[in-house]
């Protein structure tokens, strides 16, 4: 039976039948003689692991074979009273020192009471490799060993033995017969590494776990021969002992809170590991673990001098002037040692910048913008130092102090060219002010004698000319009239360079900053000024426009400018840019023209003439010329365009028509006067008469 599939750690084996013995091998053997009478007996097989409290069963039931077999005629004399061909497995000790050959077991068959038996065997040990390591007597059937066998090579051998008559009849099945080699405690631990490395932070809290050792025997598991106990025998360098082991499990943890990495950055453990649970004749080894503290900033960073000094010349600008060193603890290379360097104090116009080279750790400062000797000959900074990591205090210390150092700068005095105040000048200037006229004064002085004596001024070449500089006073006069809708004064403003020379040709340069100011140079217009009114009077919305920009524009303000006219006409604000023209009564239908008076915010006042048609139509379209009633005429067809040659045929066509007609009354006229009126006329239902009406004499 496979015990180990069922609980490989089982620590009890036993039978719920009595008649039954099982081994731990898992082989099944009878203490007594069992009969089958019902052709089939169940038992249990009960296995405990006693540590673990786990129990399990394995139900066994055996079957009484039916097959029938063809027998010797000889065996109907042999008697069947005792079995002795089935012993228990042999055990045979583990580097045994002999004397050899050392009988390990022997095998009989009850057969041999009646006749003649030799034994044989075969299999690993026998007639195959290790060759030779057993032999079976044949008279007897005791094996014997030849030599000592190691376990861990061979834990087991499983042999045939084979009982026969002399005329090789075989009574008996063959037997497989297994020989156990027993441990014995010939093997010491082994560590699984030849070094074991583990890290942990400087100042870890006792308990930490550090890394875990591992050893292994090679003798037979779950035995006290490889049961294990683990212990530190030394440590390196020889202080307090800082760490501990799990005797078991061989971890190592903290012990206590004093892991400096600055006083001690390695530690070498030296590791037993002993078989037998740790007893004093157990084997053991050693092994070692290098225990490696990695950095935590514990440190702050230091200067290595309380105050620096250093020169630069004035208005030098973008210059390395000073390279300050620290001083940490820390590893070098770690952000715990790496420096952060800021100026707290005397740097409020920004003319210094301190960063750091991260290849020496070492504070750089530079100017970066230029000094005035004549302001200030000398600089007082005062630096701090922190780290790039925040600080990880050790257990019960205090907190770390900031380190600060002050620099002096001293300024160098240099020959310097004249200096505009301010360096950018804004000058404004109305729009369309006369060519000529002054708006303003830029001048330099020397800053070595404070005053502006001996300095020329010109505009730099290539500036916009609209301005023109004094040379001796530095006044400043438009050099055109600046109109912001010509050209490239419409963007309204220009950056023109001046120069400023001194005696020695030494030069400065300054920015005037030109704006044109909007002027309020347009008045507003109307643009529409023809407009037809039906007569439903709806109010006509007029709308002016102004080239002027704010505050030159809208609101715009509207007003009738003829008072007579003003009586029967009325403006009414729409909005800042729109107003409703109407009537205030009754009008006649005609043509009217009405000056319209408009102002701009900034009081610019323009008159439009809106003419306004007042027409007695529903619809605008529907006023065709002035004076007609549009309902008299018929409603207009399509529109026909008629060419030039079109309307000369027809004026032709219609002299010539003209022609013909009188010539056609003149001919009649004639006709009538010598026409001859007969008597036979008055029969007639006609009269002929010169008279309009009987009574009355044509005039």
């Amino acid at each position: 039976v496979n015990l180990k599939e069922c609980l490989q750690s089982a620590e009890l084996i036993s039978s719920s039948d009595p008649f039954f013995k099982i081994l731990e091998d898992g082989s099944v053997y009878t203490t007594s003689v069992v009969s089958l009478s019902s052709e089939k007996k169940t038992f249990a097989i009960l296995l405990k692991d006693i540590q673990e409290h786990i129990e399990k069963k394995i139900h066994v039931n055996l079957l009484a074979d039916k097959e029938k077999k063809t027998r010797h005629a000889r065996d109907t004399l042999l008697k069947r009273t005792k079995r002795r061909w089935g012993p228990i497995p042999s055990v045979m000790i583990e580097n045994s020192l002999g004397p050899f050959p050392l009988q390990i077991q022997q095998v009989q068959s009850d057969t041999a009471q009646n006749y003649t038996i030799y034994y044989s065997a075969s299999g690993p040990g026998i007639d195959q490799d290790p060759k030779g390591l057993f032999y079976i007597e044949k008279e007897t059937g005791n094996i014997f060993a030849t030599r000592a066998v190691d376990r861990e090579q061979y834990p087991s051998f499983q042999i045939i033995c084979f009982a026969s008559t002399p005329d090789g009849y075989s009574p008996e099945v063959p037997l497989v017969h297994t020989i156990r080699i027993e441990d014995d405690n010939d093997n010491a631990p082994y560590f699984t590494q030849d070094v074991f490395e583990f890290c942990v932070p400087e100042n870890s809290k006792p308990g930490v776990i550090v890394g875990k050792m591992t050893a292994e025997d090679r003798d037979e598991p779950f035995t006290l021969h490889t049961t294990l106990k683990y212990r530190i025998v030394s440590q390196a360098p020889p202080v307090t002992p800082v760490f501990g082991i799990h005797g078991d499990t061989g971890v190592i943890t903290v012990l206590s809170p004093q892991l400096d990495r600055e006083l001690v950055s390695k530690y070498t453990l030296l590791i037993e590991a002993r078989d037998m649970a740790g007893q004093p004749f157990g084997l053991c080894t050693t092994g070692t673990a290098i225990v490696k503290l990695e950095d935590t900033n514990d440190n702050a960073p230091s200067f290595k001098h309380m105050q620096y000094e250093a020169r630069v010349e004035e208005n030098r600008v973008n210059a390395e002037i000073l390279r300050i060193s620290v001083l940490d603890l820390d590893e070098p290379g770690s952000p715990g040692s790496g420096a952060v360097f800021e100026i707290i104090r005397g740097n409020d116009d920004r003319s210094f910048e301190i960063t750091t080279d991260r290849n020496t750790n070492e504070g750089v400062l530079c100017v970066v913008k230029g000094l005035d000797y004549e302001s200030s000959k000398q600089r007082t900074l005062v630096i701090s130092v922190n780290n790039e990591a925040p600080y990880v205090l050790a257990p019960h210390s205090r907190q770390l102090a900031q380190s600060t150092s002050t620099v002096i700068v001293h300024v160098i005095d240099v020959d310097e060219g004249p200096v505009f105040k301010p360096c950018l000048l804004t000058l404004e200037v109305k729009e369309c002010e006369e060519m000529g006229t002054l708006i303003g004064r830029y001048v330099a002085e020397d800053p070595e004698t404070g005053n502006s004596e001996g300095i020329c001024y010109r505009i730099a070449p290539g500036q916009c000319n609209w301005i023109n500089i004094a040379e001796k006073t530095g006044e400043v006069r438009t050099s055109k009239v600046l109109d912001r809708d010509v050209g490239e004064m419409r963007r309204g403003q220009c950056n023109i360079t001046v120069l400023a020379i001194d005696r020695n040709g030494k030069t400065g340069t300054g920015t005037i900053q030109v704006i044109i100011r909007p002027g309020n140079k347009n008045y507003p217009r109307i643009a529409k000024t023809e407009y037809i009114m039906c007569r439903d009077r709806k109010p006509i919305c007029l709308t002016a426009q102004d080239a002027d920009v704010s505050p030159f524009s809208m609101p715009f303000v509207y007003r009738v400018a003829d008072r007579s006219l003003s009586a029967s006409w009325k403006v009414t604000p729409h909005n800042d840019k729109s107003a409703y023209l109407s009537p205030r009564g009754e009008i006649p239908f005609g043509k009217y023209t009405i000056p319209i008076s408009v102002s701009d915010n900034g009081g610019k006042q323009g008159v439009s003439y809106i003419t306004v048609n007042y027409c007695n139509c529903d619809t605008p379209s529907d006023c065709i010329e002035e004076g007609t009633d549009p309902r008299e005429l018929p409603r207009a067809g399509p529109s026909i365009s008629l060419g030039v040659w079109a309307i000369l045929a027809m004026i032709l066509g219609s002299l010539l028509l003209l022609l013909i007609l009188i010539t056609i009354c003149g001919c009649c006229g004639s006709g009538v006067m010598h026409r001859q009126v007969t008597d036979d006329c008055a029969n007639h239902n006609l009269i002929i008469s010169n008279t309009e009406a009987p009574g009355e004499e044509v005039m």
